[in-house]
């Protein structure tokens, strides 16, 4: 697990530990679930309250969460008030959101945390606001491209979540519980850490360094080297890098690297990369608004043309159609 002061701090406080969920509209029921649930357990499980947490919002009301349903908040979040943790949990939409007074919101209530996490998306919000630049931060999967464009000052990590001095970052649902336990762990220890874990059983928890790819390829059961190459693949969509490169990196042949790809995913590591690189292309055609030749240089195509034909072929329509289209159906 990992090691952090800040977090560590937290363990010496004679009293409950203040925790401020700040809920962005598109938040996802399942992450703003897994971010508080794991404090309940504990303070079940401890007897005693310590975690006290509450949800607000920016303006008071309840945000409408991804699924379209208000979750309720508590207050309208003064960002002067002082707390031991500010969580920020954003989902969809979140890269859209520049509105100023919310990252100046934001950027003051960061400065009155001990702690800040950004959870899923909140990262989006905090990078905006400048907390994260130099700083080792996560993303969900499905953002990674777009957001290390975004913010070349963050050194983006491919990772579950990352704890980097008083910042943490979460790329999704399931890697907050496991960021959530790993919270309790170090104030209560590692037998309340796993009593909690167990009463919702969860016995796969994950390391903040593990690699989401783990979670896309649908177990834990696969080779690690297999599981390296891909995340080799993961962090140079917009640069690719050549499977002999990348055999070499996970010390192995080319060929058997080809040959452990067939064997545990019936297909080729080029085959893969294209893929990977495929479908990070077509998020950026239907979530931005970018120019096909940008989205071509985002995901290492040499040219639009040849971005063209390979979405084409791969989706069996050109890439400024598939937007048409989705455009229309919204």
């Amino acid at each position: 697990m990992t090691q952090s002061k800040a977090l560590a701090g937290l363990s010496d406080l004679h009293r409950p530990i203040t925790v401020d969920l700040l809920i962005v509209p598109g938040c996802s029921l399942l992450t703003a679930s897994s971010a508080v649930e794991p404090l309940r357990a504990a303070n079940r499980q401890s007897g005693r309250t310590v975690f006290n947490w509450r949800f607000v919002s920016v303006d008071g009301k309840a945000p409408v969460t991804s699924s379209g349903i208000a979750w309720p908040v508590s207050a309208r979040h003064d960002a002067t008030t002082r707390c031991d943790v500010l969580a920020v949990l954003a989902g969809f939409g979140a890269a859209q959101m520049t509105d100023r007074r919310l990252t100046a919101h934001i950027y003051r209530a960061a400065r009155h945390a001990t702690i800040v996490i950004g959870i899923e998306s909140g990262a989006w919000l905090l990078a905006r606001a400048g907390l994260l630049d130099e700083h080792r931060a996560a993303t969900h999967w499905e953002d990674f491209e777009e957001f290390a464009t975004a913010f070349p000052h963050v050194d983006l990590r491919p990772d579950r979540y990352v704890i980097d001095g008083r910042f943490i970052t979460t790329s999704g649902a399931s890697p907050t519980f496991d960021l959530m336990v790993d919270l309790v762990r170090q104030v209560l220890g590692h037998p309340a850490a796993l009593d909690v874990a167990s009463s919702f059983v969860h016995d796969d928890l994950r390391a903040a360094g593990d690699a989401q790819v783990n979670v896309t390829l649908g177990d834990t059961n696969h080779d690690p080297r297999l599981v390296r190459a891909i995340r080799i693949m993961e962090t140079h969509i917009d640069a690719p890098v050549s499977i002999a490169a990348i055999a070499k990196r996970v010390s192995m042949s080319a060929r058997g690297l080809e040959q452990l790809f067939a064997r545990q995913l019936g297909e080729t590591p080029g085959a893969y990369f294209l893929s990977l690189r495929l479908a990070a292309a077509r998020r950026l055609v239907n979530d931005t608004r970018l120019t096909m030749t940008d989205i071509a240089s985002r995901t290492g195509f040499s040219s639009a043309p040849a971005f063209s034909r390979a979405f084409s072929r791969q989706f069996g329509v050109a890439p400024s159609l598939y937007r048409k289209t989705r455009s229309e159906t919204g």
